[in-house]
């Protein structure tokens, strides 16, 4: 099977499993989906959904953030990992919006990217998500199925995001980039996989990963 053949085969599964991927984090528009996202990292999509009813209510635009005390943000945000550093960027960044933005999210990467705690991967997903830019975000479930997957080596995250813009049609990056994500989380986790019965990995693996595979179930049974 060459490159394209397996691309076109991962595309098949992932669009039979996933034929409208929802996305995992609750918002109700660009500002609230910003949050989300810059709340998500190193913390699950469900302690985020968690916790953002209550700070949206409290501040559900950025004007309202930008007058919260830093405390009064990590007080609601308290269980999500890195909290204290994520309720500062918090704060900063509504403000931000407000004296530069006129109170709205910009729509390009690079004043997104100049937001604090905003970073490729977050500019990424709202460029897709709030305002339908193609692009293809690049979280810790895509870098590594990608390169288990053999459509990119593995490197670097910014290689991967290169390496899959390369590989899928542009029009279906974004729900892709969703799509791969569940996929990681429902059926290919990073450890104690067996290969060989994945959906994906049993035919897009390497066939030295493959070969491995029963040899590390064995030692898992002993």
């Amino acid at each position: 099977m060459n490159r394209a053949e397996k691309v076109q085969r991962i595309r098949e599964v992932l669009d039979e499993l996933y034929p409208d991927p929802p996305i995992p984090l609750d918002h109700s528009d660009p500002f609230t989906l910003l949050v989300a996202v810059v709340l998500s990292a190193q913390t699950t999509d469900v302690r985020v959904n968690m916790v953002t009813p209550a700070l949206f209510e409290r501040a559900p635009t950025p004007a309202a953030m930008a007058k919260m005390p830093v405390a009064e943000i990590h007080a609601l945000i308290k269980t999500c990992g890195l909290a204290p550093a994520k309720a500062k960027n918090i704060a900063g960044l509504a403000r931000i919006l407000v004296e530069k933005h006129g109170g709205k999210v910009p729509r390009t990467f690079e004043e997104l990217e100049a937001l604090p705690g905003v970073g490729h991967k977050t500019a990424s997903v709202v460029m897709a998500q709030a305002f339908g830019v193609p692009a293809f975000a690049v979280d810790t479930h895509i870098h590594r199925l990608a390169e288990r997957w053999g459509l990119s080596d593995g490197t670097s995250v910014e290689k991967t995001e290169r390496d899959l813009k390369a590989a899928f049609p542009v029009e279906t990056w974004i729900p892709m980039h969703l799509k791969i994500i569940l996929f990681g989380r429902e059926y290919c986790p990073a450890l104690r996989h067996d290969l060989t019965t994945c959906p994906i990995c049993s035919f897009a693996a390497s066939q030295s990963r493959l070969r491995a595979a029963p040899k590390a179930a064995a030692k898992k049974k002993r």
